[in-house]
């Protein structure tokens, strides 16, 4: 039967006449719910909630349950996953101990030299002009030294306590203190107590620190690489310096004085450039092999890109020049009292400065060129697009 609009009925809701009891139908109602995934929805729309709304609820919800624990589960991986401290640190620099032996046996080598050449002198004046012309090597090689051996004990600290920027940097600062305290010591002891031997052993101990405080940065490979080439140059033009004569002779060195000059020129810039060529090849072998070592032990560590082969390549340049400013500023006192012995000493000083700021000047360009020469060569072509991808967008567009 039919209920009326406005009838006494009109409130009860249609539905056939049932003989089951009310606790029948409950068990039914609830085991519907259990079983019955559309009695949710009908529960909804009985209680006037649409089931739409309470589908997009849950899924809302379910998606934010699954991207909250997605993103726990991401920065977990990214606490665990291998490489994460070699690129907070930048990696470490293979063969460190290695590095700082061969730099220490080289500035050692520095020292002896220009000991015995002082010490072959006969009269004080000469002496002078003897470690003026000495100063240069014994600087650089500490330079070198203090950033080798920095690096060696900062790679003993381990990447938990390399990471932190500042112990890092005095644990390096510390490092080349150790070794320019080493030098000045074997210069007080072994050298003439004379006014030069206090300026060579002040001077060697700020180069040093210098050096250390360069390895405190934080791109290990890269510091590396800078120490190995700049102590591939030092050797190198101490090497170079045997054929000297011969390229003298080859580039038309005569009697007179414009000729020797001109002859000078020419010599000076094919050691430097040649040293600029060892520079970069050297900086882009140690890096290469840096990031081989480091692809085998953590496949997932970040490769060096082109600014880091750029720098290393130019390092040794930087060295070179920054070599020069600590001469004049801590040895100003031994290059003046050099320069001030005759009019051709000042000249000859004046000279072998300039001399030395070129030959830096040339060694970082033509190393910054060489290293990122080499980088690109190792760079494969573009991978071409993907044609089918391409194809497959172009119908989807089309359609």
């Amino acid at each position: 039967m039919t209920k009326q609009p406005g009838g006494p009925d009109a409130a009860e809701p249609d539905q056939p006449a049932v003989g089951d009891s009310a606790a029948t139908t409950a068990g039914e109602a609830a085991a519907t719910a259990v079983t019955d995934p559309a009695g949710d929805e009908s529960a909804g729309a009985r209680d006037g909630d649409a089931p739409e709304g309470r589908a997009v609820e849950g899924t809302t919800n379910a998606a934010a349950t699954t991207d909250g624990a997605d993103g726990a589960a991401d920065a977990d991986a990214a606490v665990d996953a291998p490489g994460t401290d070699a690129t907070r640190s930048g990696g470490r620099a293979p063969a460190a101990a290695l590095l700082g032996l061969l730099s220490l046996a080289w500035l050692a080598a520095m020292l002896w030299s220009t000991r015995e050449a002082i010490h072959s002198a006969e009269a004080g004046v000469t002496a002078i002009s003897l470690s003026a012309f000495a100063l240069p090597g014994v600087i650089s090689a500490a330079l070198v030294a203090g950033a080798a051996f920095a690096l060696y004990g900062v790679d003993l600290l381990g990447p938990r306590v390399a990471d932190r920027a500042t112990v890092r940097f005095l644990a390096a600062t510390g490092s080349g203190l150790l070794i320019g305290l080493a030098a000045a010591v074997a210069v007080n002891l072994t050298y003439a107590d004379t006014a030069t031997t206090n300026v060579i052993a002040g001077t060697t101990v700020a180069a040093a620190i210098i050096g250390g405080a360069v390895a405190g940065a934080r791109a290990t490979p890269v510091v590396g690489a800078v120490v190995a080439s700049a102590l591939g140059v030092l050797i190198f033009v101490v090497a170079f310096s045997r054929a000297r004569g011969r390229l003298f002779d080859l580039f038309g060195a005569g009697d007179t004085q414009e000729s020797l000059v001109n002859a000078a020129k020419w010599v000076s810039r094919t050691e430097s450039l040649l040293a600029g060529l060892v520079a970069g090849l050297l900086a882009f072998g140690y890096l290469t092999w840096a990031r081989r070592r480091a692809a085998r032990r953590e496949p997932d560590a970040p490769a060096p890109r082109w600014p880091a082969y750029l720098l290393a390549g130019a390092g040794p340049g930087l060295l070179l020049l920054l070599a020069e400013v600590i001469i004049r500023v801590g040895g100003r006192t031994l290059i003046d009292l050099a320069g001030a012995l005759s009019e051709a000493d000042s000249v000859a000083q004046t000279m072998l400065g300039t001399s030395r700021v070129d030959n830096g000047i040339w060694v970082l360009f033509v190393g910054a060129l060489t290293a990122l020469i080499a980088f690109g060569r190792t760079l494969g072509p573009a991978q071409p697009d993907d044609e089918p991808a391409d194809e497959t967008v172009a119908a989807g567009a089309a359609r």
